[in-house]
Formats: C-alpha cells, sequence, structure tokens
C-alpha cells in the first residue's frame, strides 16, 4: 500500500479517527532492535500506514518554536517524547490530545521523572497559533509550559506545517470552508507517538481519547529499558 494515499481523502480521516491504538504488552525481544516494546497486534504492518508506527524512526524534521527563536529537532531529542499534532481552536479532539499530554507530564512531574521525558505538541494552524495565542491557550488548559519538558511547536508557515505534518508525519488535516471565515475548523486525524531517545516509533496511539494510564505504563517501560 503507497502509504500516501492511505489519507487522501475525509473518509478516511474520518475512518481512521475512530480506531484506537492496538497496544502489545510484553518486552521487544529480537523482533526490532530499536524498540524496547514488542510489536502491537494489529491487522498491519508498519509500512502501511502514513504516519511513523512501530519501529519506524521519525522524519529528520526540525520544527521551530512559537517565539521562533529556537527550533527541536526532533529526531535528535536524547529522552523519550510524547508527539501529538494539533490547532488551538478545536473544540472537540485536540482538547483531549492536549490534556492527556499535560496528565502525563503532571505524573512525571510529580513522580521524579519530569527531565526523562519531553512533549512536543505540533500546530497545523500556525496563521492563528501565534506565540501569545499558545501561551494563552496553556493557561486555558491549565499547562505547565514553563517547564523544560514541554514544547509547543509552531511551522513557520501554513505551507511548511503541510510539509511537516501531512507530508512527513503523514497526519491529515483539511481545513473548512469557506476559506475566508473567521472561525475555521480542521478536519483532522488524531495521533499520538511515544518515541524513544533514538528517535524510534514504540507506540502510535490511534485515538481520539488515548489512555494516558497505557501511555504511562509504557513510557516507564521505554525510559528505563
Amino acid at each position: 500500500m503507497n502509504r500516501r494515499t492511505f489519507l487522501k481523502t475525509a473518509g478516511a480521516v474520518s475512518a481512521l479517527s475512530g480506531v484506537a491504538g492496538c497496544l502489545g504488552s510484553d518486552d521487544n525481544t529480537d523482533s526490532n532492535a530499536n524498540v524496547v516494546l514488542a510489536e502491537p497486534d494489529r491487522p498491519f504492518e508498519s509500512s502501511d500506514v502514513p504516519y511513523p508506527a512501530w519501529g519506524e524512526q521519525i522524519p529528520d524534521a526540525t520544527v521551530p518554536t512559537p517565539e521562533q527563536s529556537q527550533s527541536v529537532s526532533l529526531r535528535a531529542v536524547s529522552e523519550p517524547a510524547l508527539l501529538t499534532f494539533f490547532y488551538s481552536h478545536c473544540q472537540t479532539v485536540c482538547p483531549v490530545l492536549i490534556a492527556t499530554q499535560r496528565n502525563v507530564q503532571a505524573h512525571a512531574q510529580n513522580n521524579g521523572y519530569g527531565d526523562a521525558v519531553s512533549f512536543f505538541p505540533v500546530t497545523f494552524d500556525p496563521s492563528r497559533d501565534t506565540a501569545d495565542r499558545l501561551q494563552t491557550y496553556a493557561q486555558e488548559m491549565n499547562i505547565n509550559a514553563e517547564s523544560d519538558n514541554w514544547r509547543f511547536l509552531r511551522p513557520a508557515s501554513t505551507e511548511r506545517a503541510k510539509t511537516v505534518v501531512y507530508e512527513q508525519f503523514g497526519v491529515a488535516f483539511q481545513r473548512t470552508e469557506p476559506e475566508d471565515m473567521d472561525m475555521y475548523m480542521f478536519t483532522h486525524t488524531p495521533l499520538t507517538l511515544l518515541v524513544n531517545a533514538d528517535g524510534f516509533v514504540e507506540r502510535a496511539y490511534r485515538s481520539k481519547s488515548p489512555n494516558e494510564d497505557q501511555i504511562i505504563s509504557d513510557l516507564q517501560r521505554v525510559r528505563t529499558a
């Protein structure tokens, strides 16, 4: 299957958005030396889907922070990380995805491993998700965005967002019409990635409501391996 045709239509977006991530429970043995967690039980191979999945390295993407004063090279991050893709004006899926990351961050900080994991929510709406807007959004969502382990990432332009989020990470998003509508929304794929310190995907949670307890458990096994 061609990875880039998997999410070409809005129907495919809808189909994927309702599919929960399939999770494995055993540590990896020798099936893939690049990851800790065993291959999840699923009806497809990692190469069949458009996003980086179990055992695959994430794209070599560098994305600026909202202030554009620094950038993060995602493949070069030296600790396990959680990535998700969102826009701050979303009223449905994105608040849940961001709240899940916030809750995992709180668990990390409250349990002494806050410096052993990073959180990277990547916006695909840079036109509205300015530095000021994301600061306000962090307050609205009760996020500790001042922590060293949390970085909102904001592609420099709408075209760059398409390149990074859709073309490189395989996360489909489609703006609602008409183009000049003040409060446009997006149809988009929900995806949260657990990436190890070498930049390989341990889990791709394809759910509108990821199970944060499962993420915390998976993260613990990855970071203590």
